[in-house]
Parts: C-alpha cells; structure tokens; sequence
C-alpha cells in the first residue's frame, strides 16, 4: 500500500470513528462496565458456590473468567472504561491471575506498543526474539526448550512456566537493585495476593488446586492468542497478525486476534476493533501484507509439534554484519 493511500485511509477511519465514538454505545462504554461486571461476578460467584457446582465445572468456569479477566486488564491498559487512569488501574489490580502485577503488565504492554521497535530484542518487551548474538550464546539444551516453547503445544504447556519463571527473576532483580517503584508494585501485590488467598480459604477451595489447575491453564489459554501474534518483517505494519477467529474466542481475548488494527489503532475500544476490521478488510490485509490466519485452529493444526521460526531476529544478523564489516 502506498503512504498517499495509507493516509487517505487514515482520513477515513478517522472520521468513521469519530462518527461511532457519537453514538450513546461508545459514548458509556456500556460493553466494558457490563464486561467488568461480569468478569467479577462469574469469577467470585463461582468461587462461592463451587460445591453447588462441582470442582470440574467449577475449575472451568474459573480458568475461563480468569483468562477473560487478563483480557481485561489488556482494556483497562489502553484506556477503558474511563479517561482516568488511576481509576481504570483499580478495576485491573486484584491478583485473579495470581502471577502479573497490573503495573508490570502495564508498562511491559505500552512500551510494547511503540510502532518501529516491534518484535526487536531489547526494545520490545514482549517480544519472543533474541539478538543473534544472543541466541548464538544459547547453549544447545536452552535452545532446545526455546524451540519446544515455539510449538502451539509448548506455548499452552511450557511458555506459562517459563513466563512465572521470568517474573520470579524480575522480583529478586527489583529487591537486589533497590527499585523502589517496582518493590511498591510488588509489595501491594503481595498484599492483594493475601486476600485472594484469604478468599480461597474462606470458600474452603486449594489454594494449590487453584495455583495448578486454574491459574496454570488461564494463563496457557491466553499464550494462545499471542501465538506467533507479531513476526520479524521489513514493514512495521507487516508484523502483527490478523487472526479471523471465531466468535468465542473474539469474545475471550476481546477482539485482540484482530491484532493489527489493534496495534493502529490502540485506543480502539475492544468492542470497536471487529467493526473497524469490517469496514476496511481488504485494506487492512494489504497493509500487513497479507498476515491472516482462518482461526487458532490454523495455528494448532500447522505446529502442534513444529516450532515455528522465531529465535534469532532476522534484523540482528543484518546490523552485527554491518558492525563487524566497520571494524
């Protein structure tokens, strides 16, 4: 797509989103206060009546909430419900997912959305790449598992462990360094954590059964989504996928497999992006260079059990030959 009419396209959208953003819908952000109040009340309503209901469907209904919970902490990130942050923060904070702190999560998430760094080692935070150099140094059996996690079986199964693994790190590393904001974040976190923990006691349901077989799982529900959601590509624009799932996975991860209209448009409310998708379908395909999967099930069937290629950026090996060729 040429910039003229990349431009001319952004003079569309523009005005047709200025003309939704009119309507008394977007205007309340009625979809975001009614999703909040079903996140919390499926999840603590579950909770309290999970020998009503059995521990099976119980679990599954709490894996469920939990995962939808993370999607909305992803909303409340960008700037939803309210124009107040300090107020979205509160609706994000409690530990539901027990392992990411809302602030952590929030300034991995925006520094991630700086447009030209996507997907690069050591400027994208949420990036599955390394530096060639980087990868080179791996010895084999950390590659080995690195591959592994790169399967869609691996990011249900492996990635979670190795993401609290990370986190766990980041709190040693906050406490040795003397962060004092990142401590702040840690310690109210730990504090939230107690009463989640209080909660589930109170209930009368493990706290062990809910780290294994609920947390575990939500958070491998929601590596599905991020599965090769961004690759290593020439064109910013061409790096964040477009995902044609289906409604109930649309409504889990609240339109984010639309993910290059998100990565546009990120002030888009989660209710906005499948409407803005619609209307520009063939344009938006053009503009990532065709990036477009048919649903997760494309992902499972085609790497189950096969990695996909993303190790070293392809963009590393091109900026060490250059440096290496100057010396």
């Amino acid at each position: 797509m040429s910039e003229k009419t990349a431009v001319y396209l952004h003079d569309q959208q523009r005005e047709a989103i200025r003309q939704l953003a009119r309507s008394w819908l977007w205007r309340s952000e009625l979809p975001t206060w009614l999703l909040i109040i079903a996140v919390y009340s499926g999840w603590f309503g579950t909770l309290a009546y999970w020998r009503t209901l059995g521990l099976l469907p119980a679990t599954l209904l709490l894996i469920f909430f939990t995962a939808w919970y993370m999607s909305l902490q992803h909303e409340l990130i960008h700037g939803h419900p309210t124009r107040y942050p300090w107020l979205n923060q509160l609706f994000g904070m409690l530990p539901l997912a027990v392992w990411y702190p809302y602030g952590l999560y929030r300034d991995s998430h925006l520094a991630h959305h700086r447009h030209h760094p996507l997907t690069l080692p050591d400027e994208d935070p949420e990036t599955y790449y390394f530096s060639a150099a980087r990868w080179q140094r791996f010895p084999r059996w950390q590659q080995r598992i690195i591959a592994l996690r790169n399967t869609f079986a691996g990011r249900l199964l492996l990635a979670p462990l190795l993401d609290i693994a990370g986190v766990l790190a980041g709190i040693g590393r906050a406490f040795r360094q003397r962060e004092k904001g990142k401590i702040a974040m840690w310690l109210t976190h730990g504090a939230l954590l107690a009463l989640l923990v209080a909660w589930l006691k109170a209930c009368d349901f493990s706290v062990v059964w809910f780290l294994l077989a609920v947390s575990y799982p939500a958070l491998g529900i929601t590596k599905v989504r991020s599965f090769l959601e961004h690759r290593a590509a020439e064109e910013p624009q061409a790096r964040s996928v477009i995902n044609e799932a289906a409604w109930p996975w649309r409504l889990l991860f609240l339109n984010l497999n639309y993910h290059s209209v998100h990565h546009d448009l990120p002030g888009l409310p989660w209710y906005g992006l499948r409407t803005v998708y619609l209307l520009w379908r063939k344009e938006y395909q053009q503009r990532n260079h065709g990036f477009v999967v048919q649903g997760y099930r494309e992902w499972l069937r085609r790497y189950l059990f096969t990695a996909v290629d993303v190790t070293a950026h392809p963009a590393t090996f091109a900026a060490e030959k250059g440096s290496v060729n100057n010396e």
